[in-house]
């Protein structure tokens, strides 16, 4: 796996963090039920401090996941990026026509007795990823200016379309195909305040630290010194997310097993779909590695956070839809871990002169 902390993208220079990450998040999966099941007042003490409806611990690992590395996104690349017109269009396809059918396909065929788990997973589906596919994108040596033009245009795509999709996949589809209906009500305002807060700060300070940083040390200093300092923040922060989810609903999980068990077939599903469909079609559209990637990972993520504050805020936070919402990332965070290691095998059977 590539070496974030060093930032060497070499695989085979491993630092301990990086070579171990998945048995950190096993670890920090266990410690959050731990805490959830010892403190079962856990969930209401931590949920009482939030940034707009995200609870603030949770705001906090979020911020310190997507710092450094869009702090590490070379700004003067994007430009190139922007010009490759196929990659934009067909990021953009996959998510935000491909997923969210997918996902609601998918709802429909394996939870048909369970319209709250049903309607959480569509909102998890029209939620399309702004955050943690940038450590998945890094960590699977995807091209990082890509990724943030993709999430920067998810971001933006999202506060247009969450409600029309909402509207569309909760009242009207489900109406044209003689299936039960249930819409939900978000404004503009509400998803244009999320993305801001959890992409726009950390994308300024990345963009910032950048530029100020280039020009006082030069690029090298950055590039070698400053980059490896703040590399593994990124990881420490998407581990602290983790034990603080896990905490936040450790003992419902552990109550209610057989119901998560539900909600995790179709997310699996789901994840394999997207992941494998998007890198399949990118090597037959003979995208470099690097791109492939990003376009993979970016088409398989989600953005719990909105779909979470979406399901709270709509249906209460004992909700069938926000258990829902929760189990989301609880899931995709072991799987697309494990799709980091396919993507680097991949690379190595599908692009052996991109391997260093």
């Amino acid at each position: 796996m590539t070496d974030i902390a060093a930032d060497t993208r070499t695989p085979g220079k491993l630092s301990t963090l990086d070579r171990l990450l998945p048995l950190w998040i096993g670890i920090a999966m266990v410690v959050g039920l731990l805490l959830g099941r010892a403190f079962p007042g856990l969930n209401d003490t931590l949920d009482k401090v939030k940034i707009d409806t995200v609870s603030l611990p949770i705001a906090i690992g979020l911020l310190l996941m997507m710092y450094p590395v869009l702090a590490k996104v070379k700004y003067t690349r994007i430009g190139h990026v922007v010009a490759d017109r196929r990659s934009l269009v067909l990021s953009l396809v996959l998510n935000w026509l491909i997923g969210p059918a997918v996902m609601f396909a998918l709802a429909w065929l394996l939870l048909p007795d369970l319209p709250e788990y049903r309607t959480g997973l569509i909102i998890v589906g029209l939620a399309r990823c702004i955050a943690m596919v940038l450590i998945w994108n890094d960590l699977a040596c995807g091209n990082r200016e890509l990724a943030a033009v993709l999430v920067a245009l998810n971001s933006m795509f999202q506060i247009v379309a969450f409600s029309i999709l909402g509207w569309f996949y909760l009242q009207i589809l489900p109406g044209w195909l003689g299936l039960d209906s249930n819409g939900i009500d978000v404004t503009v305002g509400e998803i244009a305040k999320s993305v801001l807060i959890f992409l726009g700060i950390p994308l300024l300070a990345g963009f910032l630290t950048r530029t100020f940083g280039e020009r006082a040390k030069g690029t090298e200093w950055y590039e070698q010194r400053f980059i490896p300092r703040i590399g593994p923040v990124a990881l420490y922060g998407l581990l602290f997310t983790i034990v603080i989810l896990f905490a936040l609903q450790g003992e419902r999980i552990t109550n209610q097993p057989l119901d998560v068990a539900r909600i995790a077939l179709p997310l699996l599903v789901y994840f394999a779909i997207m992941w494998f469909g998007t890198f399949a079609l990118g090597l037959r559209l003979g995208l470099p590695y690097d791109r492939n990637a990003s376009i993979a990972f970016t088409a398989a993520g989600n953005n719990f956070e909105l779909a979470i504050a979406v399901a709270i805020g709509v249906f209460g936070v004992s909700s069938g839809q926000a258990l829902a919402g929760v189990v989301g990332p609880l899931i995709e965070v072991p799987v697309l871990v494990a799709l980091v290691y396919v993507s680097l095998a991949a690379q190595r059977k599908y692009y052996p002169a991109a391997v260093r």
